[in-house]
């Protein structure tokens, strides 16, 4: 454990921040969940599957938004704004291309996506109801995140925080109003949660603005400055960033085929997944607030060649997180019966989503190392292709084929189909812990130092 009380000092006054805002965002989709919820398990399952456009384009944003991030955290090591800038506004442009691409997507296809990821009519046609107006939000939700990650780089974290206070209270109201036609508005059902969403993630974007623009002391953006170009910085942005984006492709993919494959066994099924997922976001939330933290340590001191106290780092941090481990999953295991009570489910239902907790209450033990440290010290510490390819081999070696051997061929019952979709979880642990200890993930990614 390192003595360096900056390192926790740190740690803590960057992860409450984040963990806050994503415990903010989470009940804004769990606010949401609960009140389509009480619509039956058609209204649950339709939405689950109309966001499934919005889950890859999170994945492309994320991607982009991490490699950008990376390397600003290492310039930031430096205090280099001007290269941070740079970065930031062209990753933007990109971020908002991509957005703009999937709503016309979604305009165009809706059925014919949806249908990728179930056969039920009727989960389609309330899926379709949803994604034809939430699709609208998918450029502001690329403006929104690009900014919070730009000034996250340089350890501006709190208004992230404010900004989803923001949200919380816009989408909850908005939520309530429509779904349930509340002061005089009509009961819309998923629409109306979908609306809610939309005018939440425009009211975020002009916060975003605003603060980016008018606020901000670190940055000191300009509105012409969003069209900064530099080549050199763009193919590093590239160099660095392909391998990031392409491995939040790679999940991207799992995650939808993992959403096809239990799309096709039952609406219970899809319902049970999806009230998994919630509780499983609910208590990883905190682990993604300190492996964020932590990247931005990473990057900062990675990028200031500090590579000795990088290790004392990276010894510290494999313990904190593997006691985050035994005691999430345990958590999980312990409040699942309390966390289903709060839905309006049949009986087979009720099962089968205790079924899928308990098999996520095991993967959490594994997640809790794995992930946040594969992240926030080896991507985050420049070796930003290791991770590709780590999640390439287990998702289309070990998750992919074993899940679909389990339905279609011994057609096992849901829960082992989910255990062998969460199976990498616990296996990439071993890799974790030989890469890590390594210690040839430490690449200075700046421009004006010599990279280690």
């Amino acid at each position: 454990m390192t003595r360096d009380k900056s390192f926790y000092r740190t740690l803590i006054m960057l992860a409450i921040p984040i963990t806050l805002q994503n415990a903010i965002t989470f009940a804004v989709g769990f606010a949401d969940n609960l009140m389509v919820g009480t619509l039956g398990e058609l209204a649950i399952a339709g939405v689950y599957v109309g966001n499934q456009l919005q889950t890859f384009l999170q994945f492309a944003v994320s991607g982009l938004s991490s490699a950008a991030m990376i390397i600003s955290a290492h310039y930031w090591g430096r205090r280099d704004t001007v290269s941070i800038k740079k970065v930031s506004a062209m990753t933007t442009l990109i971020c908002v291309a991509v957005g703009a691409l999937s709503a016309v997507i979604a305009l165009l296809i809706p059925r014919q996506l949806l249908g990728l990821f179930t056969d039920d009519v009727l989960v389609i046609e309330e899926g379709v109801s949803y994604l034809e107006i939430v699709c609208i939000s998918y450029v502001f939700f690329c403006i929104s995140q690009m900014a919070i990650s730009a000034l996250r780089s340089v350890e501006s974290v709190r208004i992230g925080l404010i900004n989803s206070i923001v949200a919380l209270i816009t989408n909850i109201t908005l939520n309530y109003v429509l779904i349930f036609g509340k002061l005089g508005f009509p009961a819309l059902g998923v629409r109306g949660a979908a609306i809610a969403t939309l005018i939440s993630r425009i009211v975020e974007t002009a916060v975003m603005v605003i603060y980016i623009f008018r606020i901000d002391t670190k940055l000191r953006f300009k509105p012409r400055e969003i069209f900064l170009y530099d080549s050199s910085l763009i193919r590093d942005l590239f160099r660095y960033g392909t391998p990031v984006l392409a491995g939040q492709i790679v999940w991207a993919i799992n995650q939808l085929s993992q959403s096809a494959i239990i799309g096709h066994m039952s609406t219970e099924a899809v319902a049970s997944v999806s009230i998994a997922g919630m509780l499983n976001s609910m208590l990883y939330m905190i682990v993604i607030g300190l492996s964020a933290a932590l990247g931005v340590i990473t990057g900062k001191t990675v990028g200031a060649g500090e590579y000795e106290k990088m290790k004392e780092y990276s010894y510290t941090s494999q313990i904190i997180f593997a006691l985050l481990g035994v005691i999430m999953g345990t958590a999980v295991f312990l409040l699942k019966d309390l966390f289903i009570s709060f839905y309006n489910l049949a009986d087979q239902t009720k099962v089968v989503a205790e079924q899928f907790m308990i098999v996520l209450a095991v993967a959490m033990v594994g997640r809790c190392y794995q992930a946040p440290l594969l992240a926030g010290l080896v991507k985050a510490g420049g070796d930003t292709g290791f991770v590709f390819k780590n999640d390439t081999i287990f998702v289309f070696g070990v998750v992919l084929p074993s899940a679909l051997i389990a339905q279609f061929v011994f057609d096992a019952p849901p829960w082992v189909v989910y255990a062998c979709l969460q199976s990498d979880q616990i296996l990439k642990c071993f890799v974790a812990v030989v890469k890590i200890n390594s210690f040839n993930w430490m690449k200075n990614l700046t421009r004006t130092q010599e990279n280690a």
